[in-house]
């Protein structure tokens, strides 16, 4: 069989290049922390180690809502009034993935024409593989990537499906839903555990004829906080209205976001959300690593199968079932090792 002749990068020079600020560089960084290759995660994890010490300095921001809200339309605009501070800005924009090239559909770099032409942005749109949530698999690491090339201010967009809203609560410092007025019983239609853990809720296209119905809008999802326990940080949410085409409410977001990450490190929460989430990604790639080791013997995946063949003919719970499982697996580690 043909050997692949693939070039792996060069450990230093992604090191430097991304350190340096280099954005085709950081392009090929995350285009290898994406990989399945065992070859490129192994270097993939080198240079995490190396550039983790620059990592930590920047805002993280997570953006969601329904598919029409007008998520690419809000971050274009948001995005420019970011530069317009004079702060860097990374975009990374998570697609829904084609069934069939197992690519990025939408593509956010035209959807974000504009923003992608500022020289202090960087848009990355990356096909969410058909994770649950629709949020990338590695959009965590290409965060840190992102923050060691310099990045201030990381926006975090998701399809806005199924899990999605905890997925990227968990890897942000703010969470921010966009919503739409009129789009029938918003708080009926809304699930009160996305209500829950929003910092701010922005109700988007408040203009024209459709000011009126938003303001409301507004107003009803800040009243539905109240019923809500206070959140752990001490930070009461909030509805604001914006409009990307009047530029309505952009700074009022950016202000709310930069008083929220203010009083947060003051209180001790920023950190300690940071702490908690880093554990938590610890965790949840322990288990991905883990599942993947069991592939790797025959004799588990075949008391797999077994045992799944049990399960639904009720002849063994579940419970016994994983036990099974989990001691075959340590029998087949065991044997590997002599």
């Amino acid at each position: 069989m043909k050997q692949s002749t693939k070039t792996r990068p060069d450990l230093k020079k992604l090191e430097e290049g991304i350190l340096g600020g280099d954005r085709v560089i950081l392009g090929q960084a995350i285009t290898l922390i994406e990989s399945n290759l065992d070859a490129d995660q192994t270097v993939a994890s080198a240079l995490l180690e190396r550039i983790l010490p620059s990592t930590g300095n920047s805002i993280r921001i997570g953006i969601t809502g329904v598919p029409g809200v007008g998520k690419s339309t809000f971050i274009e605009a948001f995005g420019k009034y970011i530069t317009g501070q004079n702060k860097t800005l990374a975009v990374l924009t998570i697609d829904p993935t084609s069934p069939i090239t197992k690519g990025s559909i939408l593509g956010d770099k035209t959807r974000m024409e504009v923003l992608s032409k500022d020289p202090m942005a960087f848009i990355r749109p990356t096909a969410s593989s058909l994770a649950m949530g629709g949020v990338a698999n590695k959009t965590r690491e290409a965060m840190l990537l992102c923050e060691a090339a310099g990045f201030q201010v990381i926006i975090v967009e998701t399809v806005g499906v199924g899990q999605s809203e905890i997925s990227v609560k968990n890897m942000v410092d703010f969470f921010l839903l966009l919503v739409l007025a009129g789009a029938g019983d918003e708080l009926q239609g809304m699930k009160k555990g996305i209500l829950e853990i929003a910092d701010a809720i922005l109700v988007t296209k408040s203009d024209g004829d459709n000011i009126k119905p938003a303001r409301e809008a507004q107003a009803m999802y800040q009243q539905s906080f109240h019923v809500f326990p206070e959140q752990r940080s001490g930070w009461r949410p909030v509805a604001l209205t914006t409009s990307a085409q009047t530029g309505e409410g952009i700074e009022d977001v950016w202000k709310l976001i930069i008083n929220f990450t203010q009083s947060g490190k003051q209180s001790g929460h920023f950190v300690q959300n940071r702490n908690q989430q880093t554990i938590a990604w610890f965790r949840e790639h322990l288990k991905i690593l883990l599942e993947s080791d069991l592939q790797k013997f025959e004799t588990v995946q075949q008391k797999r199968r077994n045992l799944e063949q049990a399960l639904v003919s009720l002849s063994i719970p579940p419970q016994t079932a994983a036990r099974q499982l989990l001691e075959t697996y340590h029998q087949a580690v065991r044997d590997s090792a002599t």
